[in-house]
Protein backbone atom coordinates (compact mmCIF):
# COMPACT_ATOMS: atom_id res chain seq x y z
CA UNK A 1 0.00 0.00 0.00
CA UNK A 2 2.67 1.98 0.83
CA UNK A 3 4.71 1.71 -2.46
CA UNK A 4 1.40 2.48 -4.42
CA UNK A 5 0.97 5.73 -2.72
CA UNK A 6 4.23 6.70 -2.95
CA UNK A 7 3.98 5.67 -6.92
CA UNK A 8 0.30 7.98 -7.16
CA UNK A 9 2.30 10.90 -5.10
CA UNK A 10 4.97 10.96 -7.66
CA UNK A 11 2.48 10.98 -10.56
CA UNK A 12 0.25 13.61 -8.96
CA UNK A 13 3.75 15.92 -8.37
CA UNK A 14 4.71 15.34 -11.71
CA UNK A 15 1.66 16.49 -13.37
CA UNK A 16 1.10 19.29 -11.32
CA UNK A 17 4.84 20.81 -13.03
CA UNK A 18 4.46 19.56 -16.14
CA UNK A 19 0.48 21.46 -16.14
CA UNK A 20 1.93 24.62 -14.85
CA UNK A 21 4.57 25.18 -17.31
CA UNK A 22 6.41 24.02 -19.98
CA UNK A 23 10.12 24.53 -20.81
CA UNK A 24 11.15 26.30 -23.83
CA UNK A 25 12.42 24.77 -27.09
CA UNK A 26 15.87 25.08 -27.41
CA UNK A 27 17.38 27.57 -29.87
CA UNK A 28 18.14 27.00 -33.07
CA UNK A 29 21.92 27.70 -34.13
CA UNK A 30 23.23 30.91 -35.33
CA UNK A 31 22.38 32.19 -38.96
CA UNK A 32 22.94 35.57 -39.01
CA UNK A 33 25.79 38.12 -38.30
CA UNK A 34 25.03 40.04 -35.38
CA UNK A 35 26.69 42.78 -33.32
CA UNK A 36 26.10 44.69 -30.22
CA UNK A 37 26.75 48.09 -30.15
CA UNK A 38 27.31 50.38 -27.33
CA UNK A 39 27.08 48.34 -24.33
CA UNK A 40 29.27 48.45 -21.32
CA UNK A 41 31.38 44.75 -21.80
CA UNK A 42 33.44 43.46 -18.67
CA UNK A 43 35.41 41.08 -20.52
CA UNK A 44 35.71 38.42 -17.97
CA UNK A 45 39.70 39.00 -17.78
CA UNK A 46 39.48 42.57 -15.61
CA UNK A 47 38.83 44.40 -18.41
CA UNK A 48 36.04 46.77 -19.25
CA UNK A 49 35.06 48.72 -22.00
CA UNK A 50 32.36 51.31 -21.92
CA UNK A 51 31.43 51.60 -25.23
CA UNK A 52 31.40 48.09 -26.61
CA UNK A 53 31.42 46.61 -30.23
CA UNK A 54 30.98 43.05 -29.79
CA UNK A 55 30.19 40.65 -32.88
CA UNK A 56 30.07 37.31 -33.40
CA UNK A 57 28.60 34.62 -36.26
CA UNK A 58 28.21 30.83 -36.26
CA UNK A 59 28.68 31.15 -32.62
CA UNK A 60 32.14 32.76 -32.47
CA UNK A 61 33.27 35.96 -31.70
CA UNK A 62 34.43 38.09 -34.67
CA UNK A 63 34.74 41.29 -32.65
CA UNK A 64 35.42 42.92 -28.97
CA UNK A 65 36.51 46.72 -29.36
CA UNK A 66 35.87 49.72 -28.40
CA UNK A 67 33.01 50.98 -30.33
CA UNK A 68 34.62 54.58 -30.45
CA UNK A 69 37.83 53.64 -31.79
CA UNK A 70 36.70 51.98 -35.09
CA UNK A 71 34.91 52.32 -38.14
CA UNK A 72 31.58 49.74 -38.30
CA UNK A 73 30.38 48.49 -41.43
CA UNK A 74 26.69 48.02 -40.90
CA UNK A 75 26.27 46.82 -44.10
CA UNK A 76 28.12 43.74 -42.82
CA UNK A 77 25.76 42.55 -40.41
CA UNK A 78 22.61 40.85 -40.98
CA UNK A 79 21.62 41.98 -37.05
CA UNK A 80 22.40 44.98 -35.56
CA UNK A 81 21.26 45.81 -31.51
CA UNK A 82 21.93 48.76 -29.41
CA UNK A 83 22.15 47.93 -26.16
CA UNK A 84 23.09 51.93 -24.56
CA UNK A 85 23.27 51.91 -21.07
CA UNK A 86 23.25 48.08 -20.70
CA UNK A 87 25.82 45.52 -19.28
CA UNK A 88 27.57 42.90 -21.30
CA UNK A 89 29.53 39.90 -19.57
CA UNK A 90 30.54 36.34 -20.56
CA UNK A 91 28.13 33.83 -19.62
CA UNK A 92 28.44 32.86 -15.60
CA UNK A 93 29.85 29.08 -15.26
CA UNK A 94 28.26 27.43 -12.32
CA UNK A 95 30.68 24.47 -10.66
CA UNK A 96 30.15 21.80 -8.36
CA UNK A 97 26.22 21.88 -9.33
CA UNK A 98 23.46 19.23 -9.28
CA UNK A 99 21.50 21.12 -11.38
CA UNK A 100 19.39 18.60 -14.35
CA UNK A 101 20.65 15.32 -11.95
CA UNK A 102 18.07 16.38 -9.19
CA UNK A 103 14.77 18.34 -9.60
CA UNK A 104 11.97 17.41 -6.31
CA UNK A 105 14.31 16.74 -3.27
CA UNK A 106 10.88 15.06 -1.95
CA UNK A 107 10.87 12.05 -4.72
CA UNK A 108 13.84 9.95 -5.19
CA UNK A 109 12.58 9.07 -9.37
CA UNK A 110 13.64 12.63 -9.85
CA UNK A 111 17.05 12.47 -7.98
CA UNK A 112 20.30 10.99 -9.75
CA UNK A 113 23.06 12.19 -7.96
CA UNK A 114 23.92 9.82 -5.98
CA UNK A 115 24.96 6.22 -6.68
CA UNK A 116 24.96 3.22 -4.38
CA UNK A 117 28.05 2.16 -2.99
CA UNK A 118 30.92 3.92 -1.77
CA UNK A 119 33.33 3.66 -4.81
CA UNK A 120 32.06 4.26 -8.35
CA UNK A 121 34.46 6.05 -10.13
CA UNK A 122 32.64 4.82 -13.39
CA UNK A 123 29.96 6.61 -12.32
CA UNK A 124 29.55 9.85 -15.33
CA UNK A 125 26.79 12.25 -14.27
CA UNK A 126 26.67 13.21 -17.85
CA UNK A 127 24.36 10.35 -18.89
CA UNK A 128 21.85 11.40 -16.47
CA UNK A 129 21.58 14.95 -16.61
CA UNK A 130 17.81 15.75 -17.45
CA UNK A 131 17.98 18.61 -19.72
CA UNK A 132 14.05 19.33 -19.30
CA UNK A 133 14.26 20.25 -15.85
CA UNK A 134 12.37 23.23 -14.45
CA UNK A 135 15.19 24.80 -12.78
CA UNK A 136 17.63 25.26 -15.16
CA UNK A 137 15.66 27.95 -16.93
CA UNK A 138 15.24 29.69 -14.23
CA UNK A 139 18.87 30.12 -13.63
CA UNK A 140 19.61 31.22 -17.34
CA UNK A 141 17.66 34.27 -16.68
CA UNK A 142 20.00 34.86 -14.22
CA UNK A 143 22.68 34.70 -16.58
CA UNK A 144 24.20 31.09 -15.52
CA UNK A 145 25.04 29.57 -18.85
CA UNK A 146 27.16 26.49 -18.26
CA UNK A 147 27.32 24.07 -15.35
CA UNK A 148 29.48 21.66 -13.86
CA UNK A 149 27.52 18.68 -13.56
CA UNK A 150 28.38 17.09 -10.67
CA UNK A 151 28.07 13.47 -8.41
CA UNK A 152 27.66 13.34 -5.05
CA UNK A 153 27.74 10.60 -2.28
CA UNK A 154 30.63 7.75 -0.81
CA UNK A 155 33.83 8.29 -1.44
CA UNK A 156 34.77 8.56 -5.15
CA UNK A 157 31.44 9.91 -6.19
CA UNK A 158 32.42 9.45 -10.15
CA UNK A 159 32.77 11.38 -12.83
CA UNK A 160 31.65 15.51 -13.64
CA UNK A 161 30.87 16.80 -16.73
CA UNK A 162 30.36 20.62 -18.25
CA UNK A 163 27.30 21.08 -20.11
CA UNK A 164 25.03 24.15 -21.57
CA UNK A 165 22.14 25.00 -20.32
CA UNK A 166 20.50 24.33 -23.70
CA UNK A 167 19.61 21.45 -25.15
CA UNK A 168 17.33 18.80 -26.83
CA UNK A 169 19.30 16.23 -25.02
CA UNK A 170 22.25 15.73 -22.59
CA UNK A 171 24.56 14.55 -25.95
CA UNK A 172 23.67 18.29 -27.45
CA UNK A 173 23.93 19.80 -23.94
CA UNK A 174 27.77 17.88 -23.21
CA UNK A 175 30.60 20.81 -23.54
CA UNK A 176 33.18 18.99 -21.83
CA UNK A 177 32.67 15.35 -21.26
CA UNK A 178 34.46 13.37 -17.89
CA UNK A 179 36.29 16.15 -17.34
CA UNK A 180 37.19 15.28 -13.67
CA UNK A 181 36.37 12.83 -10.69
CA UNK A 182 35.43 13.91 -7.39
CA UNK A 183 36.57 12.38 -4.34
CA UNK A 184 34.98 12.83 -0.80
CA UNK A 185 37.95 13.07 1.15
CA UNK A 186 37.07 10.92 4.69
CA UNK A 187 36.24 13.18 7.61
CA UNK A 188 39.67 13.46 9.65
CA UNK A 189 37.72 15.91 12.60
CA UNK A 190 36.96 14.24 15.63
CA UNK A 191 34.01 15.17 16.96
CA UNK A 192 32.96 14.94 21.02
CA UNK A 193 29.37 15.66 21.31
CA UNK A 194 26.22 13.69 22.56
CA UNK A 195 25.59 12.73 19.13
CA UNK A 196 28.93 11.91 17.48
CA UNK A 197 30.08 8.37 18.05
CA UNK A 198 32.55 7.26 20.16
CA UNK A 199 36.25 8.29 19.12
CA UNK A 200 38.11 5.25 18.55
CA UNK A 201 35.08 4.48 16.36
CA UNK A 202 35.69 7.18 14.68
CA UNK A 203 39.40 7.11 13.98
CA UNK A 204 38.44 3.51 12.83
CA UNK A 205 36.35 4.67 10.32
CA UNK A 206 38.67 7.37 9.25
CA UNK A 207 41.71 4.69 8.58
CA UNK A 208 39.36 2.06 6.81
CA UNK A 209 38.64 4.87 4.41
CA UNK A 210 41.65 6.09 3.71
CA UNK A 211 42.97 2.65 3.29
CA UNK A 212 40.21 1.55 1.21
CA UNK A 213 41.25 4.93 -1.23
CA UNK A 214 45.02 3.98 -1.08
CA UNK A 215 44.13 0.87 -2.39
CA UNK A 216 41.81 2.24 -5.17
CA UNK A 217 44.52 4.51 -6.34
CA UNK A 218 47.54 1.90 -6.34
CA UNK A 219 45.68 -0.47 -8.55
CA UNK A 220 44.63 2.46 -10.87
CA UNK A 221 47.77 3.44 -10.96
CA UNK A 222 49.18 -0.40 -11.86
CA UNK A 223 46.43 -0.15 -14.37
CA UNK A 224 47.09 2.91 -16.31
CA UNK A 225 50.65 1.75 -17.10
CA UNK A 226 48.68 -1.45 -19.23
CA UNK A 227 48.29 0.11 -22.03
CA UNK A 228 45.67 -2.43 -23.73
CA UNK A 229 44.48 -4.85 -20.52
CA UNK A 230 43.11 -8.30 -21.49
CA UNK A 231 40.04 -7.54 -19.54
CA UNK A 232 38.94 -3.68 -19.37
CA UNK A 233 38.17 -2.79 -15.74
CA UNK A 234 35.08 0.30 -16.07
CA UNK A 235 36.11 1.42 -12.46
CA UNK A 236 40.03 1.80 -13.54
CA UNK A 237 39.52 2.84 -16.84
CA UNK A 238 37.76 6.01 -15.85
CA UNK A 239 40.78 6.95 -13.39
CA UNK A 240 43.44 6.13 -16.33
CA UNK A 241 42.89 9.95 -17.19
CA UNK A 242 43.70 10.88 -13.76
CA UNK A 243 47.41 9.67 -14.07
CA UNK A 244 47.83 10.75 -17.65
CA UNK A 245 46.57 13.98 -15.95
CA UNK A 246 44.05 14.46 -18.64
CA UNK A 247 41.38 14.65 -16.05
CA UNK A 248 41.78 16.62 -12.63
CA UNK A 249 40.97 15.26 -8.86
CA UNK A 250 38.31 17.20 -7.29
CA UNK A 251 38.82 16.61 -3.85
CA UNK A 252 35.85 17.49 -1.23
CA UNK A 253 37.47 18.93 2.33
CA UNK A 254 37.22 21.67 4.20
CA UNK A 255 39.23 21.19 7.42
CA UNK A 256 43.16 22.03 7.51
CA UNK A 257 44.08 18.47 8.28
CA UNK A 258 42.00 17.37 5.72
CA UNK A 259 43.63 19.46 2.57
CA UNK A 260 47.14 19.04 4.21
CA UNK A 261 46.32 15.56 3.73
CA UNK A 262 44.62 15.50 0.12
CA UNK A 263 47.38 17.84 -1.18
CA UNK A 264 49.87 15.48 0.06
CA UNK A 265 48.23 12.14 -1.47
CA UNK A 266 47.75 13.76 -4.60
CA UNK A 267 51.40 14.72 -4.87
CA UNK A 268 51.97 11.54 -4.04
CA UNK A 269 50.23 9.81 -7.01
CA UNK A 270 50.79 12.79 -9.38
CA UNK A 271 47.46 13.72 -10.01
CA UNK A 272 46.37 17.27 -10.93
CA UNK A 273 44.16 18.51 -7.58
CA UNK A 274 41.60 20.94 -7.27
CA UNK A 275 40.04 21.69 -4.07
CA UNK A 276 36.39 21.99 -3.22
CA UNK A 277 34.91 23.67 -0.33
CA UNK A 278 38.23 24.52 1.31
CA UNK A 279 36.96 26.68 4.14
CA UNK A 280 39.90 26.71 5.98
CA UNK A 281 41.82 27.33 2.89
CA UNK A 282 42.95 30.53 4.42
CA UNK A 283 45.24 29.01 6.91
CA UNK A 284 47.27 27.28 3.76
CA UNK A 285 47.65 29.63 1.14
CA UNK A 286 51.23 28.70 0.84
CA UNK A 287 51.07 24.60 0.57
CA UNK A 288 48.52 25.56 -2.15
CA UNK A 289 49.83 28.16 -4.07
CA UNK A 290 53.31 25.93 -3.80
CA UNK A 291 51.46 22.79 -5.23
CA UNK A 292 49.08 24.85 -7.74
CA UNK A 293 45.97 23.81 -6.10
CA UNK A 294 42.92 25.73 -7.39
CA UNK A 295 40.13 26.63 -4.67
CA UNK A 296 36.24 26.08 -5.67
CA UNK A 297 34.79 27.97 -2.72
CA UNK A 298 30.96 27.01 -1.85
CA UNK A 299 28.86 29.42 -0.99
CA UNK A 300 30.18 32.65 0.28
CA UNK A 301 26.40 32.83 2.21
CA UNK A 302 27.78 30.49 4.90
CA UNK A 303 28.33 30.62 8.54
CA UNK A 304 31.76 30.37 9.49
CA UNK A 305 33.16 26.80 10.02
CA UNK A 306 34.70 26.99 13.25
CA UNK A 307 33.31 28.62 16.30
CA UNK A 308 36.46 30.96 17.10
CA UNK A 309 36.84 31.74 13.17
CA UNK A 310 35.85 35.01 12.17
CA UNK A 311 32.11 35.80 11.23
CA UNK A 312 32.42 37.36 7.92
CA UNK A 313 35.56 34.55 6.91
CA UNK A 314 33.15 33.12 3.91
CA UNK A 315 32.74 36.91 3.12
CA UNK A 316 36.46 37.77 2.81
CA UNK A 317 38.15 34.33 2.17
CA UNK A 318 38.29 35.04 -1.63
CA UNK A 319 40.42 38.31 -0.97
CA UNK A 320 42.55 36.30 1.45
CA UNK A 321 43.14 33.75 -1.44
CA UNK A 322 43.66 36.40 -4.18
CA UNK A 323 46.06 37.99 -2.67
CA UNK A 324 47.92 34.96 -1.96
CA UNK A 325 48.15 34.10 -5.72
CA UNK A 326 45.82 31.16 -5.26
CA UNK A 327 43.67 30.17 -8.21
CA UNK A 328 39.87 30.14 -6.69
CA UNK A 329 36.40 30.29 -8.33
CA UNK A 330 33.06 31.12 -6.44
CA UNK A 331 30.17 28.47 -6.60
CA UNK A 332 27.16 27.46 -4.84
CA UNK A 333 26.28 24.18 -4.04
CA UNK A 334 23.17 21.71 -4.98
CA UNK A 335 20.90 22.96 -7.80
CA UNK A 336 18.21 25.49 -6.71
CA UNK A 337 21.19 28.09 -5.08
CA UNK A 338 22.56 27.95 -8.29
CA UNK A 339 20.38 31.08 -9.32
CA UNK A 340 22.08 33.77 -6.75
CA UNK A 341 25.65 32.02 -7.95
CA UNK A 342 26.24 35.97 -8.89
CA UNK A 343 24.94 37.30 -5.32
CA UNK A 344 27.55 35.06 -4.08
CA UNK A 345 30.43 36.50 -6.20
CA UNK A 346 29.29 39.86 -5.73
CA UNK A 347 29.52 40.09 -1.66
CA UNK A 348 33.30 39.37 -1.43
CA UNK A 349 33.41 42.87 -3.34
CA UNK A 350 32.88 44.32 -0.20
CA UNK A 351 35.88 42.97 1.56
CA UNK A 352 38.47 43.47 -0.75
CA UNK A 353 37.81 41.86 -4.12
CA UNK A 354 37.14 44.33 -6.68
CA UNK A 355 33.98 43.71 -9.09
CA UNK A 356 35.79 42.99 -12.11
CA UNK A 357 37.63 40.05 -9.83
CA UNK A 358 34.34 39.26 -8.88
CA UNK A 359 32.97 39.01 -12.42
CA UNK A 360 36.33 36.78 -13.13
CA UNK A 361 35.26 34.52 -10.12
CA UNK A 362 32.48 33.21 -12.10
CA UNK A 363 33.41 33.52 -16.18
CA UNK A 364 37.12 32.72 -16.47
CA UNK A 365 38.44 31.17 -13.36
CA UNK A 366 36.06 28.34 -13.80
CA UNK A 367 36.68 28.08 -17.25
CA UNK A 368 40.42 27.73 -16.52
CA UNK A 369 39.68 25.42 -13.69
CA UNK A 370 37.92 23.38 -16.16
CA UNK A 371 40.45 23.63 -19.07
CA UNK A 372 37.75 25.39 -21.07
CA UNK A 373 39.71 28.61 -21.00
CA UNK A 374 40.20 28.69 -24.43
CA UNK A 375 36.65 28.89 -25.98
CA UNK A 376 34.94 30.20 -22.89
CA UNK A 377 35.25 32.13 -19.93
CA UNK A 378 35.78 35.88 -21.89
CA UNK A 379 34.45 37.85 -24.39
CA UNK A 380 37.55 37.72 -26.76
CA UNK A 381 37.61 36.96 -30.50
CA UNK A 382 37.86 33.43 -31.93
CA UNK A 383 35.93 31.97 -28.09
CA UNK A 384 32.36 31.04 -28.39
CA UNK A 385 29.61 33.27 -28.08
CA UNK A 386 28.74 32.58 -24.77
CA UNK A 387 27.33 36.13 -22.94
CA UNK A 388 24.11 37.99 -21.79
CA UNK A 389 22.70 41.36 -21.66
CA UNK A 390 21.59 42.87 -18.35
CA UNK A 391 20.00 46.17 -18.10
CA UNK A 392 21.67 46.46 -14.54
CA UNK A 393 24.50 45.40 -12.72
CA UNK A 394 24.49 41.17 -12.94
CA UNK A 395 26.23 41.06 -9.57
CA UNK A 396 23.65 43.28 -7.93
CA UNK A 397 19.89 41.46 -6.97
CA UNK A 398 18.13 44.44 -7.26
CA UNK A 399 19.06 46.17 -10.72
CA UNK A 400 20.48 42.69 -12.39
CA UNK A 401 17.62 41.86 -14.72
CA UNK A 402 18.91 39.71 -18.25
CA UNK A 403 17.36 40.90 -21.17
CA UNK A 404 19.38 38.71 -23.99
CA UNK A 405 21.55 35.47 -23.53
CA UNK A 406 23.10 33.74 -25.97
CA UNK A 407 24.97 30.24 -26.03
CA UNK A 408 27.43 29.85 -28.69
CA UNK A 409 25.83 32.65 -31.02
CA UNK A 410 21.69 30.99 -30.02
CA UNK A 411 19.88 33.18 -28.54
CA UNK A 412 18.01 31.84 -25.69
CA UNK A 413 14.33 31.97 -24.74
CA UNK A 414 14.46 33.19 -21.09
CA UNK A 415 10.89 32.04 -20.42
CA UNK A 416 10.51 30.02 -17.08
CA UNK A 417 8.08 28.55 -15.17
CA UNK A 418 8.61 31.67 -11.99
CA UNK A 419 7.70 34.52 -15.59
CA UNK A 420 5.06 31.84 -16.24
CA UNK A 421 3.41 31.90 -12.54
CA UNK A 422 4.37 35.76 -12.60
CA UNK A 423 1.99 36.46 -16.01
CA UNK A 424 -0.52 34.20 -15.08
CA UNK A 425 -1.27 35.66 -11.81
CA UNK A 426 -0.89 39.25 -12.90
CA UNK A 427 -3.45 38.20 -15.48
CA UNK A 428 -5.89 36.83 -13.19
CA UNK A 429 -5.86 40.26 -10.72
CA UNK A 430 -5.93 42.29 -13.73
CA UNK A 431 -2.41 43.77 -13.44
CA UNK A 432 -1.10 43.75 -16.78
Amino acid sequence: MKYIFRILFTCMLTGLFAAQAQNPAPALPQTKKILLLNGRAHLGNGDVIENSAIAFEQGKITLTADAATIRIDRSAYDTIISIQGREVYPGFIAMNTTLGINEIELVRATNDYNEAGSLNPSSRSIIAYNTDSKVTPTVRSNGVLLAQITPQGGLVSGSSSVVELDAWNWEDAAYKTDEGIHLNWPSMRIFKAWWAKPEEEQKKNMDKDLQNLHALFDDALAYSKIKEPEVKNQHLEAMRGLFSQSKKLYVHCNYVKEIVAAVSFCKNYKVKMVLVGGSDAWQVTGLLKENKVPVVLVRTHDLPAREDTDVDMPYKLPFILQQAGVDYCVSVDGFWQVRNLMFNAATPVAYGLTKEQAIASITSSPARILGIDQTTGTLETGKDATLFVSSGDALDMKSNHVELAFIRGKMISLDNIQTQLNRKFRNKYGLN
